[in-house]
Order: C-alpha cells, then structure tokens, then sequence
C-alpha cells in the first residue's frame, strides 16, 4: 500500500511538472501558446533549438547565462547581450549556426565597456516606455513582442498579425524620446514556415 501511495504521488509530481512547463509558453512565464502564431510544432522546434542553444553557450562559458539572451522564431537565431572580446562574438555566432534546424542568425551582441549607471538607466526606461506603449496599443498583440535596448538603440524581436501591427510597433518605437535607432527583426505570420490554422 505504501509502495502504491508513492508512486502515485511521483506519477501526479510528473505530470503536474509538465503540464507547468508546456502552459509557460515560449516567450516565458504568463504567455500563453494559444496566443502565439506559430504553430505548436513550430514552437516546440524552436524552443528546442533554443534551449540547446543555451546549453551549448552555457557549457562553452557559464557567464554566458547572465551575459547573453537569445531568441528563437521559426529557425531563426537572434542574440543580443554584451560580452568582452570580439572574438567571443564570432564563435557564438558559429555555435549559433552550428544548432540543428537554424535557418539564419542574427547576432546584435556588443562589445563590453566600461558600466555607466546613467545610460543603463535610460536604456531601461526607454525599454519600459516601449513596452508600456505597446502594451496599450490595442492594434498590437503586445505577447509577441521581446524588447532590448543597448545605448539607445532599441531591438525588437517577434511575430506581427499583419504589415500593419509590424509597421504600428516600429512607429511606436520611433517615437520614444532619445531613441536614436531601431532595430526591428519582426517576422508576418504570413511568411512562418508553419502557421496555424
């Protein structure tokens, strides 16, 4: 009886730990994937790609965790972060293409400098402001959206319903104060390999 009571306890423990893992979503905690455009085979690729992606960056340098982020759309790569050496950007860069399934990869990591508390601060808020704007913005589906700034360059990375929302979040971005460019890596829903139906 005693064994019984176990194992169903480790049997719920399991299935509980997945059906957590699968509602968090791709884009993280509190996204749903019903609201993502991808279809769920897409994502599962690309959470795949990306987490093996991480592993392999976090096996080749632990700092990377904390130093680098990536994101994976529909086989594309994107990484943003700061690190010290630009030969370090290269091999990610190779490691990036060196995952099985990448379709192209997009790396706007920099080059360390010296910390400076002021432009932190307002590479932060211009981060905030955006993403405030678009959260509000009922013509833009804000969960599809993944926002970096780095001296105020804005990068935005994610999927657009239509040519119209992709152009209404580039807008939205070009019109927060101090901006000085925006990078805009937003991918139609039109042109996924997999979309679903």
């Amino acid at each position: 009886m005693k064994n019984r009571i176990i194992l169903v306890s480790l049997i719920f423990l399991i299935f509980t730990g997945c059906v957590g893992t699968a509602s968090r979503g791709i884009f993280g905690t509190g996204v749903s994937i019903a609201f993502d455009p991808r279809s769920i085979g897409t994502q599962i690729d690309d959470s795949v790609m990306q987490k093996n992606l991480l592993a392999r960056l976090i096996m080749r340098d632990k700092n990377y965790i904390l130093s680098i982020s990536t994101k994976v759309l529909d086989g594309k790569i994107f990484l943003t972060g700061k690190i010290d050496d630009p030969e370090e950007k290269l091999q990610i860069t190779k490691l990036a293409w060196e995952t099985k399934g990448v379709r192209s990869v997009k790396n706007d990591i920099k080059i360390k400098e010296e910390f400076n508390f002021k432009q932190s601060a307002k590479d932060l808020l211009i981060t905030s402001q955006l993403r405030t704007a678009i959260i509000f913005n009922k013509k833009i589906k804000a969960t599809n959206y993944q926002i970096d700034t780095y001296k105020k360059k804005i990068f935005i990375y994610g999927i657009a319903l239509t040519a119209e929302e992709k152009k209404e979040v580039i807008n939205e971005a070009k019109e927060i104060l101090d901006v000085e460019d925006v990078i805009a890596s937003i991918l139609l829903v039109e042109n996924l390999r997999i979309q679903k139906n």
